[in-house]
């Protein structure tokens, strides 16, 4: 658990610098520029992520259970999924209507996709991991809400287009993840 937690600290604590610390993050722009400050963010949230990956390998192969969820979750799971794949992609795909809706997608998709783990997950591992990222999607998305009010941002509209293209890309996201690589990378086929 320890590889887990520090790895969730970095990764989460990188992330969470615009909620905890913008005055020390605008410094830290303003002395390294802001290349500079994308590779310490970047090499921060590497290590981070690679201990994540670590730490919870292990938590894996020595399990605490807490509950049983019963199997049912697994496919709520999945398919609670697929809107958290398309609001990460709407993140990205510009002139949709989910970012002006939204505001931040990408943080919403991290919340819904933390849900359903924690949905289908019972072990002692799952609940730091999912809850950790679900907890942080939550106080970051508020934060990020409340920045874009004090600072008049506003989201262009969006078409319907760019809405179709956002729900094949993260259609067909999910479904590659789903049926290929969330077994390759996690070892664990969603709908085995």
């Amino acid at each position: 658990m320890t590889i887990l937690t520090l790895g969730l600290l970095i990764f989460l604590g990188t992330h969470s610098t615009r909620i905890f610390a913008d005055g020390w993050r605008t410094r830290q722009l303003a002395r390294l520029g802001e290349q500079g400050w994308k590779g310490f963010y970047t090499v921060l949230s590497l290590l981070g992520f690679g201990l994540i990956i670590w730490g919870y390998g292990q938590t894996r192969s020595l399990p605490v259970d807490l509950w049983n969820p019963p199997n049912w979750t697994r496919h709520l799971a999945a398919l609670l999924t697929v809107p958290a794949f398309v609001l990460v992609v709407a993140a990205y795909v510009p002139g949709n209507r989910f970012k002006p809706l939204l505001g931040h997608p990408m943080i919403a998709g991290v919340a819904l996709w933390a849900v359903a783990h924690l949905l289908a997950n019972g072990r002692l591992g799952d609940l730091l991991l999912f809850g950790a990222f679900l907890l942080w999607a939550l106080i970051d998305f508020a934060a990020a809400r409340r920045r874009d009010r004090l600072t008049g941002t506003r989201y262009p509209a969006g078409s319907l287009g760019r809405d179709a293209l956002v729900l094949v890309i993260g259609l067909a996201a999910w479904g590659i993840f789903v049926k290929f690589a969330h077994l390759w990378l996690i070892g664990v086929a969603p709908f085995a």
